[in-house]
């Protein structure tokens, strides 16, 4: 390799610069009932894995491995038809339904008690969203009540009747779905949305003070009520919730230098939401900050959707139809690497995260009917982060060139973020060479290290991918070129590449 065709840069962390702590919830995701994402997805009971309840047991243990903390269920568009009430009770009396958001058929075979036996078999958390697009107060009042309700009423001796007797303790609620968007059901203006989520919350929280509540955010940065609608859904609803949600999905459109900068886009998105909560707090004299849930991201064509999946016909409403199933490259990957150190740069604020989805439908995790269940190229990426951001963000510095993008102009090559747990002396650095070239990155780790070392998801071809044919194409391969020596080191970068360094500190934040 000519040293002419090697970029220099510098990376050094500031162990004592804490960003925030880093919630488990930031490392959360999303299952709807879409596409294959619970039938032929997490749920097969003819599979050769499948457990009593039907669930394919080589996915949980996939799941398991992603380190996955909090599901938001069950939708998405989805919800904003949904009668929860279908998804309870005998299998053989629950009603099937036509499903409006995705054209297909909802058998409700898998409703909120499969759901839960399945969230216990992965250790995580249930984050339950309600219809506020076609229904109202009333049905979210039930909802919680059985949920959550220990026992006395109708609703809480019925979920008992139908084999839970112990409230599902349910402390996460998402207020509806992106509400702002014309494609729901049920959408609404910015103002009527904001007072039914009031009356919503307020009344849930007659029930239980201590609740957890999600109000909607705007579905994308680019959509035309942005931050507008931000501001007047927290007027009505900022005494009553804790989060505004963020949903950001991103793909190459043709200009993958652009693509690589993704994060941008999502830094941006935060720190305007941010900004837009914290007037209302101002202008409101409150001493409550309210947070963001950003609940949904991930690399998704939508336009591919659009021209491809897209499922139509009076008569035509499949049952788990082949939807959303992007293949991901490993430019993907590097992307969804790239919005991770952004999440995590912003630990602050973002305490909630909901990669959007788990299986098959735009998803990291990858099934075939009878067959065999493999991770895409995102799936490392966030694996590893979840099991190595722990503890406390906290500053990297880098200093490194930039490389010119369409969409965001000069954009620096690396971007990085560093995590500190002091409890364990564990740390990480996630770092992203965004350019084409090589980077030979030099390291300050701000105090002595030990037992370091360094994993990186590339390859010579930016466009492969993991496949049912070739499932262990692409993964995260020791990098032999990190070099540390007491507070100092170096580590080269490959072109398009995410890197992970793990090591000791005993340097206290």
């Amino acid at each position: 390799m000519k040293e002419a065709d090697v970029l220099n840069a510098t990376l050094r962390v500031e162990p004592t610069n804490v960003i925030g702590e880093i919630s488990r919830r930031l490392f959360g995701s999303f299952v709807e009932h879409l596409g294959r994402s619970v039938y032929n997805g997490l749920y097969e009971p003819g599979h050769p894995t499948a457990d009593g309840d039907g669930f394919r047991r080589d996915v949980v243990e996939l799941v398991k491995e992603l380190g996955v903390s909090a599901i938001r269920y069950p939708g998405g568009n989805f919800v904003s038809g949904f009668r929860w009430e279908d998804g309870v009770g005998p299998r053989e009396e629950r009603p099937t339904r036509i499903d409006l958001a995705w054209h297909s058929t909802e058998t409700n075979e898998v409703g909120l008690h499969e759901f839960s036996r399945w969230l216990e078999l992965i250790n995580s958390e249930l984050m339950l969203a309600i219809n506020l697009g076609t229904r109202g107060v009333q049905e979210a009042l039930d909802l919680l009540e059985y949920a959550n309700l220990p026992d006395g009423t109708a609703l809480a001796r019925r979920r008992s009747a139908n084999g839970r007797a112990d409230p599902f303790a349910v402390s996460m609620w998402c207020l509806g779905n992106e509400m702002d968007g014309p494609w729901q059901l049920g959408h609404r203006s910015a103002d009527d949305y904001g007072k039914i989520a009031a009356q919503t919350a307020r009344a849930m929280r007659a029930f239980d003070p201590t609740l957890e509540l999600v109000a909607c955010g705007s579905s994308a940065r680019s959509m035309p009520t942005f931050g507008e609608w931000e501001r007047v859904v927290l007027t009505h609803t900022y005494d009553e919730v804790d989060y505004i949600s963020c949903h950001a999905y991103y793909h190459d459109r043709g200009d993958r230098p652009s693509f690589l900068a993704s994060g941008i886009d999502m830094e941006l998105f935060i720190e305007e939401v941010v900004s837009t909560a914290d007037q209302v707090k101002a202008e409101r004299q409150s001493t409550k900050t309210v947070n963001i849930s950003f609940d949904e991201w991930n690399i998704w064509d939508i336009d591919r959707f659009e021209k491809v999946d897209k499922i139509e016909g009076v008569g035509n409403w499949p049952i788990a139809p082949r939807l959303l199933e992007d293949v991901y490259t490993v430019t993907d990957a590097v992307v969804l690497g790239s919005l991770l150190i952004t999440l995590l740069k912003h630990a602050d604020r973002v305490t909630s995260a909901s990669l959007a989805q788990l299986v098959n439908v735009i998803a990291p995790i990858m099934t075939e009917p009878g067959g065999a269940a493999w991770r895409q190229t995102t799936f490392f990426p966030f694996a590893a982060t979840s099991t190595h951001a722990r503890g406390n963000a906290v500053t990297a510095v880098v200093d490194a060139p930039n490389y010119s993008t369409a969409e965001f102009g000069d954009v620096p090559v690396v971007d990085a973020v560093a995590t500190h747990d002091a409890g364990t002396g564990e740390s990480a650095i996630f770092v992203i060479n965004r350019g084409e070239q090589p980077v030979v990155l030099g390291l300050d780790l701000g105090g002595p290290a030990t037992a370091a070392s360094a994993r990186t998801l590339s390859d010579a071809d930016p466009n492969a991918s993991n496949t049912l044919g070739t499932p262990d194409r692409v993964g995260l391969t020791i990098n032999g070129s990190l070099a540390v020596d007491g507070s100092a080191g170096s580590v080269t970068l490959p072109a398009i590449s995410w890197t992970v360094i793990t090591y000791r500190s005993r340097t206290a934040t």
